[in-house]
């Protein structure tokens, strides 16, 4: 064995004697824990059966729809019930982790019908919305914020059946792809529309209305977290009441917070306490300063060129 082959099986042989500590990121059998892969994939398909037609799988050869949604009902079930049994027989005491999974899975699926309503206000939200948009089936095609909101809209399904750890998968990958973070457990009315929404925050206990708007870099966020695990269950999230539209910036926070119905709240606001109705909240115009530069180059809206360019070639 060469000098740096003994090396390498001296470091191999620490990491693995490393791995006996038994701390919490020590977990040696990846078959007690949910697959990732599988879940993101279940996703995927789960948006070809919330919005059929507009998702194609190449590997089906049948052109009947619902010989075609049948295979991919049954393709996520059968996924679905197996993660849904991995995570219980690992992280609960469920006696019956298999049995109770196929329970879950059945009460998932029968809620979809309601997904599929909810779904359709949150895309004529967007249109409505949006004047940039053509059409709704553009809307569903391309924008991340309904990407977003679909994929909490299922995980949240999966966390009202308490299923652990697959709905915060499904959102932490949807915030993943769009930088739109939706905590499962955040209760949205419907209607709900995301305008660009990229660096957007919605907490585990925040409760939404109906059409309410966010636009981009939006917290709604807990005013602090200090206490840890304590605060656990406890409303630590603001509520923002039905037809509110928030605008690019604004940070909100505090489980005691709530803005109320058909106010609207300005860009970059910072609210720690409740705003009654019909109140529209800004910062007043901030003084803007105004400098000379000089050009890099002859300016046309200068008299002169700028003089570190005179004389050069």
């Amino acid at each position: 064995m060469s000098p740096i082959e003994q090396q390498i099986e001296g470091i191999v042989d620490s990491i693995l004697l490393d791995y006996q500590n038994r701390r919490d990121i020590d977990r040696l059998d990846p078959f007690q824990h949910p697959d990732k892969s599988v879940v993101i994939d279940m996703i995927d398909k789960l948006l070809r059966i919330v919005y059929p037609g507009f998702y194609r799988d190449r590997s089906y050869r049948i052109y009947n729809a619902k010989h075609n949604l049948s295979m991919l009902i049954e393709d996520v079930m059968y996924n679905l019930n197996k993660q849904i049994a991995v995570v219980l027989r690992s992280m609960t005491q469920e006696p019956d982790p298999q049995g109770k999974a196929q329970e879950l899975s059945l009460a998932f699926f029968r809620a979809i019908p309601q997904v599929r309503a909810v779904a359709q206000t949150d895309v004529e939200a967007f249109y409505e919305g949006d004047p940039a948009a053509f059409s709704t089936d553009e809307i569903i095609f391309c924008y991340p914020g309904l990407f977003a909101v679909t994929v909490y809209r299922l995980a949240h399904v999966l966390y009202q059946l308490k299923v652990p750890v697959l709905p915060r998968i499904m959102t932490e990958h949807a915030h993943s792809v769009t930088g739109i973070d939706i905590n499962p457990g955040a209760a949205i009315g419907k209607y709900f529309f995301i305008d660009h929404g990229t660096g957007i925050v919605i907490g585990e206990t925040t409760v939404i209305g109906d059409h309410v708007k966010l636009y981009q870099g939006v917290t709604l966020g807990a005013l602090t977290t200090r206490g840890g695990q304590t605060l656990r269950g406890k409303k630590r999230h603001p509520t923002i009441e039905d037809n509110v539209t928030i605008y690019a910036g604004a940070s909100i926070l505090g489980g005691g917070t709530v803005i109320g119905r058909d106010s609207v709240i300005g860009s970059n606001v910072f609210i720690t306490h409740s705003i009654p109705p019909c109140t529209t909240v800004s910062i007043k115009s901030q003084e803007l300063q105004f400098k000379p530069r000089n050009c890099s180059g002859n300016c046309a809206s200068c008299e002169k060129p700028d003089p570190f360019w005179e004389g050069q070639t």
